[in-house]
């Protein structure tokens, strides 16, 4: 059996309860203009989102201070940002419907199987298409894609297109 205690502090298990309580009330359903009205919650909870970004509804993000998001970049519908440790948007990110960032996992190799978070880092022009995954500690550099359902465990390459499980690169990418 398992013996792993908490992983976090009764204070930031708090605070995420009070999070997803307020997020399933008066976030996630709303409809599709209202990314204001989700930027809005999302920054009271210490998300640093800039004015010109958009969340979509059902976008769920696991502790709000994590999560940096720049002009015109965007979260598409049912995209799961695991936000452990930080996730950065720079300008132009386009992560579409269902993708997941995910920036937390158990060390397989621990006999207390303890949690671990490494940052994700989105550069400007890049882009996440459906459903796809992006791992802990994974940086997309300007401009790469990763194609729909794709998984990238390691670093993308700039202005590269990326597909498959594992993520490989297919072709380069005009820009």
């Amino acid at each position: 059996p398992l013996r792993g205690g908490a992983s976090f502090s009764f204070r930031h298990r708090a605070l995420r309860f009070i999070w997803i309580f307020i997020w399933q009330t008066f976030g996630c359903w709303t409809p599709t203009p209202f990314h204001p009205w989700r930027r809005l919650l999302l920054q009271l909870f210490g998300a640093k989102i800039h004015h010109k970004a958009k969340i979509y509804p059902n976008v769920k993000i696991w502790y709000p201070p994590n999560l940096k998001m720049a002009e015109y970049s965007c979260l598409g519908p049912n995209v799961n940002c695991y936000s452990m440790a930080k996730i950065t948007l720079d300008s132009f990110v386009i992560v579409s419907q269902g993708a997941h960032l995910c920036s937390g996992s158990h060390d397989v190799d621990d006999p207390k199987f303890q949690l671990f978070a490494k940052p994700i880092h989105l550069h400007g022009h890049s882009w996440i298409a459906a459903e796809a995954f992006v791992g802990p500690g994974v940086t997309v550099h300007e401009g790469a894609v990763l194609g729909a359902r794709g998984v990238a465990f390691k670093d993308l390459t700039a202005w590269t297109i990326y597909v498959g499980s594992p993520a490989k690169p297919l072709r380069p990418r005009a820009h």
